[in-house]
C-alpha cells in the first residue's frame, strides 16, 4: 500500500455471525488519522464491539479489508499484533496476583523482559500513583485501581495504536481523570487511540473526532465541535447521540 495518514482503514468492511440474517456490521468505510484520538459510539449492539474485534484481530470479517498501519492480518498478523495494545472494558487481571506480578506476565506476552520490563513497571505505576500497591494482590484493589492496572497492562509495551472499551466505566471522578489525563499525555507522544464510551460528555471532551455507530452503519463522524454546530438542535453531543440513535432502551 502507499504511504498514507491514515493509521487505520476499514473498506467496505461486514460482518455476519452465524445463524444471524442482519450484518453486525455493514459495509464500513472508516479512515482513522495517525495520532487522532477517536471515539466509535453507539448504543448496545450498534456494532461498536465487532469493530473493535475485528481491529484486534479476534476474528476475521465476513467481507472488507482492513489496514492496520499500512498492513493487514492476512499477511502481518504477528507485526500488527506488536504495535497494538487493548484494554477491555471487563478487567482482564488475575485477581489473586499482585498489581506486579500481572504487570510482569502481560510484559512477558509482549515480549518485554529483564531490566527494561521491570524499569517500565515502576515507571507505568508511578505514573498512576499505585507504585505503594504494586506488591497488594488485584483483589483488594478499589474498582479505579483494578482500572488503572488494567489500562497499564495494556500499554506496557509502548504500542502506537491503543484500543479502549470503556475504559472509566464504573470508577470514582479521582480516578477518571488520572486515567483520562493520562492517556492524553500518551497520544501527545504519538499513540493513536481508539475508544469507546457511554459517557457522551467525557467523549465530547476526549475525542478529537467520534463516528456514531448504529444497526452496524456509521450514521455520522467527525469532530465533536463541528458536529454540535451543525444544527440548530444540538447543544452538545449527547443531544446528537438521541437526535441520531432514539431514545428507546437498547438492551442487550
Amino acid at each position: 500500500m502507499p504511504e498514507s495518514q491514515h493509521i487505520i482503514e476499514l473498506k467496505k468492511l461486514t460482518k455476519y455471525y452465524k445463524g444471524s440474517n442482519e450484518p453486525a456490521i455493514d459495509n464500513i468505510n472508516l479512515d482513522i488519522d495517525n495520532g487522532e484520538i477517536y471515539g466509535l459510539l453507539g448504543p448496545n449492539g450498534a456494532g461498536k464491539t465487532t469493530t473493535i474485534s475485528i481491529l484486534c484481530g479476534l476474528f476475521a470479517p465476513t467481507s472488507g479489508n482492513v489496514f492496520i498501519d499500512g498492513m493487514d492480518y492476512q499477511h502481518s498478523a504477528e507485526k500488527i499484533k506488536n504495535i497494538i495494545g487493548v484494554v477491555p472494558q471487563d478487567i482482564a487481571l488475575y485477581p489473586s496476583l499482585t498489581a506486579r506480578e500481572n504487570l510482569t506476565f502481560f510484559g512477558h506476552m509482549y515480549g518485554l523482559k529483564g531490566k527494561y520490563l521491570k524499569t517500565r513497571i515502576n515507571e507505568c505505576l508511578e505514573l498512576f500513583g499505585l507504585e505503594k500497591n504494586a506488591n497488594r494482590r488485584i483483589k483488594t484493589f478499589s474498582g479505579g485501581m483494578k482500572r488503572r492496572i488494567n489500562l497499564i497492562a495494556g500499554i506496557l509495551h509502548k504500542p502506537k495504536i491503543i484500543y479502549l472499551d470503556e475504559p472509566t466505566v464504573g470508577i470514582d471522578v479521582q480516578s477518571r481523570n488520572v486515567i483520562l489525563d493520562h492517556l492524553r499525555n500518551i497520544n501527545k507522544e504519538g499513540t493513536t487511540i481508539i475508544y469507546t464510551s457511554h459517557y457522551m460528555e467525557e467523549a465530547e471532551n476526549f475525542c478529537s473526532k467520534v463516528a456514531i455507530i448504529d444497526k452496524g452503519n456509521i450514521i455520522t463522524e467527525g469532530k465533536p465541535k463541528e458536529l454540535i454546530k451543525s444544527k440548530e438542535e444540538y447543544t452538545d453531543l449527547e443531544s446528537i447521540f438521541l437526535n441520531i440513535t432514539g431514545r428507546a432502551l437498547r438492551d442487550e
